[in-house]
Parts: structure tokens; sequence; C-alpha cells
């Protein structure tokens, strides 16, 4: 006595589970179509639900690009960090040099004086 479900399901895991699908199954001929009501002289229409989670030559070409970018992202901040690093080291060697020198100038005129 209960009405037939009107919808399908609409994911990938889904429509394969419903139809005991392996892996290399084309999922997209799987997918439950709802037939239209039919208008008078034309051909009959059905839909069907777009389907999520569907695994694309473009999914996969996007995942290897994010991987890519982000692969790039930590390779350019090892090489600023370290450039950074070298930077900094050598303002260092300049500050003690500039201190020893002073130090020094002011050792020679403070004995010369004395």
């Amino acid at each position: 006595t209960t009405a037939p479900r009107r919808l399908g399901p609409k994911r990938v895991g889904k429509i394969r589970k419903l139809f005991a699908l392996s892996k290399e199954d084309d999922v997209r001929q799987y997918v439950v179509h709802r037939p239209l009501p039919e208008k008078e002289g034309r051909k009959p229409k059905s839909k069907a639900p777009k389907i999520q989670r569907l695994v694309t030559p473009v999914r996969i070409q996007r995942k290897r690009r994010v991987i890519a970018e982000r692969r790039q992202r930590t390779e350019k901040n090892r090489v600023e960090a370290a450039s950074y690093a070298k930077l900094l080291a050598q303002r260092q060697k300049e500050k003690r040099q500039a201190i020893l020198s002073r130090r020094r100038s002011s050792n020679r005129t403070s004995t010369s004086s004395a």
C-alpha cells in the first residue's frame, strides 16, 4: 500500500551500493531516471539527478594541481627561510664587527692619553 520512492540515489557510493557495482563500472549508466509527464506530439522525456562525488578527469587534475601547489609553496618557504636566516647572520656579523671596532678605537685613544 506504500508508494515507491520517487527519487533514486544521487551519490556515487549509494548508486554503487544499490546496484552492487564495482569501482570499474560506469555509475552514470545506472542513475535512476524519473519520467516526466508526456506532452502531445513530443518525445517522452526523463530527469536524472546530477551525480555527486563522481571522480572525473577534471577532479583528478585539480587534485594533482593542489598537491603540486602545496609542494611548491613549502619549497619556496624553505628557500626564503634559508635566505632570511643568511641575511640575519650577515647583519649580526656586521653588528659584531662594528662593536669590536668601536671597542678597539676607544681602547687606543684611552691608552695614548694616559
